[in-house]
C-alpha cells in the first residue's frame, strides 16, 4: 500500500483553521489525482509522511477493498486521532463493504464521482464525525447484514441466494478443474478478483478450501 502523499508543510497562517489530511492510494496516478483536487482547496492542509499519524482525516483511495487495503484500514482504525474515508472504484460484494465499515471507514465516495467538490464535502463530513454512504451502498450493506443474520439463525437454511451469479459461475469452473488463471480468462476478470471472490465464498460459508466449497455447493444445489 502506498504511503501518504508528501506535499510539504502548509502555510502557517491558515494551519489552525484547515483540516489536516493524509492521502493513501493504491497507485501513484490515483494519488496524484486525489491530491491535485484537494491541494487547490484552502480548507485542506495535506500533510507529509512524518505527520500522517496526526492527520485529522485519513483518505484512502483504491480500486477495491482487497486484503492489503483492509490491513491499512485496520491500522488506521487503531489511531484514535484520525477518521478514515474511502474513495473506491467498486465494492465487489456486500462482504467487502461490510469489511470496510468494520475497519473504521466512516464515509465512502465512488472514484467515478470524485470531483473536487465531492472530495471536499467528503473530507468535511469525515472531520465533523458524520457518516457518508451512497444510498445504493447502504441498501447493499443492509441486505448483506440481513443475509448474515438469517444464516446465523439458521445456518442450514441454504438457498440459491447464498451465492451470487458470479460466485456460482466461478465455482462451476473450479469444479471443471480450471485454475485461477484459466478462470480469469474464461470470465474476463483479473486473477486477483477471482482469488478474492473464491476466498470470500470460502470464508463466508466457513469452508476449508476450494474443493470443500465446490462439494458444499453441489450438495446444496447451488451450482
Amino acid at each position: 500500500m502506498a504511503q501518504p502523499e508528501n506535499n510539504g508543510p502548509a502555510s502557517s497562517s491558515a494551519a489552525g483553521q484547515r483540516i489536516t489530511v493524509a492521502v493513501y492510494a493504491s497507485d501513484p496516478i490515483l494519488r496524484v489525482g486525489v491530491v491535485h483536487q484537494l491541494r487547490q482547496r484552502p480548507e485542506i492542509e495535506l500533510v507529509d509522511d512524518a505527520d500522517a499519524a496526526d492527520a485529522q482525516v485519513s483518505l484512502v483511495a483504491v480500486d477495491s477493498v482487497d486484503d492489503e487495503t483492509a490491513a491499512l484500514l485496520y491500522r488506521l482504525r487503531h489511531n484514535s486521532g484520525t477518521r478514515t474515508g474511502l474513495v473506491v472504484g467498486t465494492f465487489e460484494s456486500g462482504d467487502a463493504l461490510q469489511r470496510a465499515i468494520e475497519s473504521g471507514v466512516t464515509a465512502v465516495l465512488r472514484r467515478s464521482e470524485g470531483d473536487q467538490d465531492r472530495l471536499l464535502r467528503l473530507v468535511l463530513a469525515i472531520a465533523n464525525g458524520e457518516g457518508v454512504l451512497p444510498g445504493d451502498l447502504l441498501a447493499k450493506l443492509i441486505d448483506h447484514v440481513g443475509s448474515l443474520q438469517r444464516s446465523a439463525l439458521d445456518p442450514r437454511a441454504v438457498s440459491l441466494s447464498t451465492l451470487t451469479p458470479r460466485e456460482a459461475d466461478m465455482l462451476r469452473l473450479v469444479s471443471e478443474g480450471l485454475d485461477t488463471a484459466e478462470i480469469a480468462r474464461k470470465t474476463s476478470y483479473s486473477e486477483r478478483t477471482v482469488k478474492n471472490v473464491l476466498h470470500e465464498v470460502i470464508t463466508r460459508l466457513q469452508l476449508r478450501n476450494r474443493t470443500h466449497a465446490v462439494g458444499y455447493a453441489l450438495r446444496h444445489g447451488l451450482i
